[in-house]
């Protein structure tokens, strides 16, 4: 794992050097570490699965006390295979996408993939807390760009300090946590969970900060604006990997906390009004990017309250909606990224026609969307069913459960709704406009 983390910072530190030799290339160069850590996560996914894990530790600052503990167990799997799978794709998709300042944006976009892997591996409170930084960072250079545009500036001046401060308050809870359990690890906290009113206190601060990274109503905002940055960074970070640290930090800790007040009523009450308020929003976009923006709040919003819910069904049904929304919003964006290219526009308003022009696309894109809305047989579909068999019939014990199957039904119907005006937004009609003039994508 520590050989893992330090691939991605020696070879992001290189790119710069190995795009003046190679030019496009440097992505295919870029895509192999992120490749590696899905052969080396496929290599330990049967003991893990069985119930085992993996640890490594570093000594950091012996005298006091600090080191880099690790630990890859069933959850950290399925997030690294979502973070490093997706991100091999996203760094190949460049190649085709990506023409200017090569170089610096596949070392930013590597140097992110290896501190989302730093987090999700971590099994100390002080190291899962530098990688939550490294990624706000490395969010901020990508979202701000070569720093001409002054929208993207601001956007990534929002996007620093929403996520940072959120940083700071989840800090505080974690110490809290950490000296109430008289361990700073990780699972050694999940292992006995402590108790009292310092505990209740942690709880709150803990969510603040997950609430801040995932984009929760009402820390929202900076998730839309950083829609200026271009589309790999917004399928990768905003759809993949650094929207769910804040997931993963919920179902982290959920198991041991969930019965601490006031952890699942806040996470049910802020994941489902989530779901729906950004869902309603999403039905009222123009801009392709801007609509699968707001669908991302609000299925962050359901795997919030699902992984938040602190039961066996409900982290099950996460799980699955977890990997289904990584494969299909990504896919979704680097869709729209494609028609922006082709077209030069991702306005519904003056799309028309694109399904005809170019039905490879509107086929993968179609698929896309149905997984997204829960059709059948497709993983999106699976999702729903579970989450619906958990509330519906594992969940009686959950207060207000009637209302919490109300809510997650409202959510769903909204759902179906913005997919359907995904596809027929950017494909449907006749070609006409700039659909007309566009040419037909190739597939190198």
């Amino acid at each position: 794992m520590l050989f893992l983390l330090a691939a991605h910072a020696a070879v992001a530190a290189s790119l710069p050097w190995w795009q003046r030799r190679l030019g496009r290339t440097v992505w295919v160069v870029a895509a192999l570490v992120p490749l590696a850590a899905v052969v080396w996560a496929g290599t330990r996914a049967a003991r893990v699965l069985d119930g085992g894990d993996y640890r490594e530790s570093l000594s950091w600052a012996p005298s006091l006390g600090l080191t880099v503990d690790l630990r890859l167990d069933a959850l950290s799997l399925l997030m690294l295979w979502i973070v490093a799978g997706v991100g091999a794709l996203v760094l190949l998709y460049c190649r085709y996408y990506v023409e200017r300042d090569t170089g610096r944006l596949a070392a930013v976009l590597l140097a992110f993939a290896g501190a989302m892997t730093g987090l999700v591996l971590a099994d100390n409170v002080f190291v899962l807390y530098v990688f939550w930084e490294l990624t706000t960072v490395a969010s901020f250079v990508l979202i701000a760009g070569r720093g001409d545009d002054r929208e993207e500036r601001r956007a990534a001046r929002q996007a620093l300090l929403v996520t940072t401060a959120g940083g700071l308050v989840m800090l505080l809870g974690l110490i809290l946590l950490g000296r109430a359990a008289g361990t700073y690890r990780i699972s050694g906290i999940l292992a006995d969970p402590p108790q009292g009113g310092a505990v209740s206190a942690a709880v709150v601060l803990v969510l603040i900060g997950a609430f801040a990274k995932s984009a929760q109503m009402p820390l929202h905002g900076w998730l839309p604006a950083a829609m200026v940055a271009p589309t790999p960074v917004s399928a990768y970070l905003h759809a993949a990997a650094m929207v769910k640290a804040g997931v993963y930090l919920i179902a982290r800790l959920a198991p041991a906390l969930a019965e601490t007040a006031p952890w699942r009523p806040m996470v049910l009450a802020v994941g489902l009004t989530t779901m729906v308020a950004a869902a309603w929003r999403a039905l009222r976009a123009t801009d392709l990017k801007l609509l699968l923006a707001y669908g991302t709040i609000s299925e962050l919003g359901l795997l919030v309250a699902l992984l938040g819910a602190g039961t066996r069904t409900a982290a099950l049904a996460g799980a699955v909606m977890l990997l289904a929304h990584a494969a299909f919003k990504a896919a979704l964006f680097l869709s729209v990224g494609i028609l922006d290219r082709q077209t030069g526009t991702r306005d519904v308003r003056e799309l028309s026609g694109a399904g005809r022009r170019m039905p490879v696309l509107f086929a993968a894109s179609a698929l896309a969307a149905a997984s997204m809305a829960g059709i059948p047989p497709l993983v999106g579909y699976l999702g729903k069913e579970a989450y619906f068999e958990t509330f519906l019939h594992g969940g009686s014990h959950l207060a207000g459960h009637g209302w919490l199957t109300a809510v997650l039904v409202a959510g769903s119907a909204l759902t179906v709704a913005y997919a359907a005006r995904f596809v027929q937004g950017a494909f449907g009609g006749r070609p006409g406009g700039p659909v007309a003039r566009a040419e037909r994508p190739e597939a190198g």
